[in-house]
């Protein structure tokens, strides 16, 4: 399962149609506390694809999994992140709060598909 925050309903109907077509499954976290519902309640999360127009959100998000309290649940969630071009600051700060990649825009959306396959086939330990 893939976990997503998204800043609006665009974003999250494109992540979870797109998901659906794929066949991986992707559900939603608004907040750090649903976050961490969902990775006490799921343990079959491979990855969190996190829109950087929320920055708060998604820095919170990333900090966390990357913190000792949750370093054994997260091992092998990939974060990826996406944030238009020009937002090169906040993107910056997802890289250097641990995301392992940050995707423009356009790039994430062009290739949505295969990043969420990519991510559902995601084993602890790979790297890219």
């Amino acid at each position: 399962m893939i976990l997503y925050l998204a800043s609006d309903l665009m974003w999250a109907t494109r992540i979870k149609a797109t998901g659906e077509d794929v066949g991986v499954a992707c559900r939603p976290v608004r907040s750090l506390e649903m976050l961490q519902a969902r990775l006490a309640d799921t343990p079959e999360i491979k990855g969190l694809v996190l829109d950087l127009e929320a920055p708060e959100i998604a820095l919170q998000m990333i900090q966390f999994l990357r913190s000792a309290e949750s370093l054994a649940v997260a091992k092998s969630i990939r974060m990826i992140a996406f944030a238009p071009h020009v937002k090169r600051d906040i993107m910056q700060a997802a890289l250097d709060a641990g995301a392992h990649q940050v995707l423009p825009r356009g790039a994430f959306d062009h290739d949505l598909g295969n990043i969420l396959i990519r991510l559902e086939g995601t084993t602890t330990g790979a790297s890219g």
